[in-house]
């Protein structure tokens, strides 16, 4: 079983990939290290400086929605954030998460507040969100796919693709 624990980071409903990082930041660089001051600038200057290692984007429906830069996942690993819950995902985004190895969670994240304490937990392919509060609630969450969870263990479809040399 696998236990992701952070502190909510409650973004809203049609956050896109702009505003997870401005389109014109790629031409600078691509380097994760450099890229997570720039996680969420647009909306709000002070948000990167204020992630720490292992929190969890928890955010409403569509997120990642907008153009399909890559880039707009690499900036939230490269902040150290290793998980999105949301009430759904675009599609682009979706898939950009899997093919680099950040875990996207669709749960009902209603209620979960910022900075709440929380659990990703992680035994197969059924995750479950646990907000650390007294009483603890647990939220259910959409089953993931078997292959999202090997392109994840592997680090992301690049490094799955070396290991294995086939996506069967």
């Amino acid at each position: 079983m696998m236990v992701l624990a952070g502190r909510a980071r409650v973004l809203g409903d049609d956050v896109n990939t702009d505003y997870l990082i401005s389109s014109s930041r790629k031409k600078e660089t691509l380097d994760p290290a450099v890229l997570r001051q720039y996680l969420l600038e647009d909306v709000d200057p002070a948000f990167a400086a204020s992630v720490t290692e292992g929190d969890i984007l928890v955010a409403g429906s569509n997120f990642g929605c907008g153009s399909a830069m890559e880039i707009a996942v690499t900036v939230v690993l490269g902040a150290g954030i290793r998980a999105v819950v949301a009430r759904s995902f675009s599609r682009t985004y979706w898939r950009n998460a899997v093919n680099n190895g950040l875990l996207a969670i669709v749960a009902d994240t209603r209620g979960v507040v910022e900075g709440q304490p929380l659990e990703v937990h992680l035994d197969g392919t059924r995750p479950e969100l646990r907000v650390m509060t007294v009483p603890a609630r647990i939220l259910a969450c959409e089953p993931l796919p078997p292959f999202m969870l090997a392109i994840r263990e592997a680090g992301g479809l690049v490094p799955y693709l070396r290991r294995h040399r086939t996506l069967a």
